[in-house]
């Protein structure tokens, strides 16, 4: 008897990598392509209406980026497990993608095989992480680092994302559906957890603990 399709959900902002994930993936036994998005909200409504087993998800994506959109998913719909596939070999992502509920974490830069054999793990029920990812992890821990980024909490940490590209109280609380207040009281709890002052040295801050880089900042909107 032939095993039911393991169905996914891809969500990236650009439209050419979902063609490539498309691509790849609709190749490969029992899995099942069922529906594409561009966001966090877009990922979140894709969980609600698609019923996925596999969410796919980048993290940095315009509006709700992709940890808060893993916490909005994983409260909501216990049973879908998220696997992140995004450019950002920072460890502090991978743990902050954890904590939000992330069963995966794979590089952009992994061969296509282990994206694969990490959507088969994550629905096994199994945590899956590239070997970049893991190595990078497993250094920082042996090193007994211990950043500040990880005294974040995964909405302050997305929070900080957002204020780095400039995104106003306003839009974050508009992309986030909370309130301008919880932005601001996030904002100072930042500033304070991370030692500094002025959204000047918040931003240099950030830059030097690779939360963003200078390429990142200069996209256009």
């Amino acid at each position: 008897m032939s095993l039911p399709p393991i169905r996914i959900a891809l969500v990236d902002d650009h439209a050419i990598v979902r063609e490539g994930y498309r691509s790849l993936l609709s190749k490969q036994p029992r899995l099942q392509i069922v529906g594409e998005g561009a966001d966090g909200d877009q990922a979140y409504e894709l969980s609600k209406t698609t019923n996925p087993d596999v969410v796919i998800m980048d993290l940095s994506m315009p509006g709700q980026g992709g940890l808060e959109a893993i916490s909005r998913i994983c409260h909501r719909f216990r049973e879908i497990r998220i696997l992140v596939f995004s450019m950002h070999q920072n460890p502090t992502f991978a743990i902050q993608a954890i904590r939000a509920g992330a069963k995966g974490y794979v590089s952009k830069s992994s061969a296509p095989d282990v994206l694969i054999r990490a959507i088969y793990d994550v629905f096994d029920g199994g945590l899956a992480l590239s070997a970049d990812i893991a190595q990078v992890l497993a250094l920082s821990k042996l090193g007994g680092e211990h950043g500040p980024l990880e005294d974040l909490t995964v909405r302050e940490f997305e929070i900080l994302r957002m204020l780095v590209e400039a995104q106003s109280t306003e839009q974050i609380a508009e992309a986030l559906h909370i309130s301008p207040k919880t932005v601001s009281n996030c904002h100072y709890q930042i500033k304070r957890k991370l030692g500094v002052a002025t959204d000047i040295e918040l931003v240099r801050l950030a830059l030097r603990l690779n939360v963003v880089d200078l390429l990142e900042l200069s996209k256009p909107a």
